[in-house]
């Protein structure tokens, strides 16, 4: 299989590493934060803003665009590169997700994922198949395989069930992107390690998923409900089943903690709507902790959100101003909370990066932390 990934530097005391990421739509330095653009777009921010702060890969969501506007359209505008002129690069999901946390009604068979959409009730079926297809109409640079999410606390059977079906998709999926990629496709198809919350079958998936090579690899069933300590186990657990040089990726984690825990165990990439999510709610990543700008502590406050960003938000705009914003109901609130929420984010994986070539990682790490879940806010 072809090798999309070069390893720059490792730690000396922990598994994280910086690498590059080789993609059909440019490089990606790693570790990398990926905002999610669900419907082919990052909520309250455009693409301009995106390049200004310095993301390389986007992700977009296969459950929603095959629904609205469909993937024959994308596909007739040039993919989701040249529908949404976003430029650089896309990961797309499967949707398998969304089939099993949206949709009403929904009956999983060993042939595919039937459920009912969202937004007018039709019926539909995701197969391993069509999933590949869709992904390859939006021109996908990477794109996931479907598989079956089993949540926190789910019994051993249907955790065994679920692996059963997620495996036993893979390999239809993978027979699928090649025969695409023959046809010309050049995107990359990741697999997922499932398992749920049992050691061994852990092992088993992350073993499976090795065998069969593919450039990289994502690890699905984690941050679904349980525990943090058992996210940061079996994230540990996981890694250590899985080959060292592959680009890996966890799904669905967007806070520090989360994040900086993630590159210590040796992953590469992450997404979560969390960022933007929390700025449309008036909710303000800071070095000292998360600031709700609805307080009205700041009614009077002329400072900047965090004194020490220096994003184009934190060098123009006062805490009382984005507060009036944000009370006032204005649309400004959420475009201008989301550009700071992800430059912060941003900058903090830059200096992740940093603190990694320079053999400082845990230091940098628990500093952060430290301060970060402190939460004194000045």
């Amino acid at each position: 299989m072809e090798k999309i990934f070069n390893i720059i530097h490792k730690n000396k005391n922990s598994r994280a590493r910086t690498g590059v990421l080789t993609l059909p739509h440019g490089t990606v330095q790693t570790p990398v934060f990926m905002p999610v653009g669900t419907n082919a777009t990052v909520k309250s921010i455009t693409n301009d803003d995106l390049n200004d702060i310095g993301f390389e890969i986007i992700l977009a969501n296969t459950y929603h665009l095959y629904l609205r506007p469909g993937a024959d359209l994308i596909q007739e505008a040039g993919g989701l590169h040249g529908f949404s002129k976003w430029n650089k690069n896309f990961l797309t999901d499967s949707g398998g997700f969304q089939v099993f946390s949206l949709s009403k009604l929904r009956k999983i068979t060993d042939e595919g994922a039937k459920f009912q959409s969202n937004i007018d009730g039709s019926y539909h079926m995701f197969t391993p198949e069509n999933v590949v297809d869709t992904q390859v109409k939006f021109n996908s640079d990477i794109q996931m395989q479907l598989d079956v999410c089993s949540g926190w606390g789910v019994s051993r059977k249907e955790a065994e069930e679920s692996l059963r079906i997620t495996s036993d998709w893979l390999l239809r999926a993978k027979k699928r992107w090649e025969e695409c990629r023959e046809q010309g496709y050049k995107g990359i198809l990741f697999p997922i390690v499932q398992g749920n919350f049992f050691e061994d079958l852990r092992k088993q998936s992350a073993e499976f998923v090795d065998s069969l090579d593919f450039p990289g690899i994502a690890i699905g069933g984690l941050s679904v409900g349980e525990p943090k300590e058992e996210y940061s186990r079996f994230l540990a657990y996981t890694v250590e089943h899985l080959t060292e040089d592959k680009p890996k990726y966890v799904m669905g984690i967007g806070t520090p903690d989360y994040i900086l825990d993630a590159i210590s165990n040796g992953i590469d990439m992450f997404d979560c709507v969390l960022p933007t999510r929390n700025a449309r709610n008036g909710s303000y990543f800071t070095r000292d902790g998360m600031l709700s700008i609805k307080q009205e502590r700041f009614i009077h406050d002329f400072s900047p959100v965090d004194r020490e960003c220096n994003c184009k938000v934190c060098r123009t705009y006062s805490r009382s101003y984005l507060r009036h914003l944000f009370k006032s109901g204005e649309i400004l609130s959420s475009i201008l909370a989301t550009f700071h929420n992800l430059y912060f984010l941003n900058n903090m994986i830059k200096e992740a990066r940093e603190a990694i070539n320079n053999d400082r990682f845990d230091e940098y790490k628990e500093a952060f932390l430290s301060r970060f879940k402190a939460g004194k806010i000045l």
